[in-house]
């Protein structure tokens, strides 16, 4: 399937086409694969958080001081 564009229907029809023991599996890869991009995507922001932050980047503060920063 690389270098080919799979349309939703032919994906589901595909999915379809397995036994259910091989769509149980190919739903919980799937489910875990996504996992894993939404930790690795809240690795990276959190790395660049602290980036940012050690370079002086981010204030730490409250409500009352956002709101005060805001404000000027």
């Amino acid at each position: 399937m690389s270098n080919q564009t799979v349309t939703f229907q032919k994906a589901l029809d595909a999915v379809e086409s397995l036994p259910e023991y091989q769509q149980e599996n190919l739903v919980e890869t799937v489910r875990h694969r996504m996992i894993e991009q939404r930790r690795d995507v809240l690795a990276k922001n959190i790395r660049d958080a602290k980036k940012e932050y050690s370079r002086g980047e981010i204030k730490r503060g409250n409500v009352d001081d956002l709101m005060r920063e805001l404000s000027k």
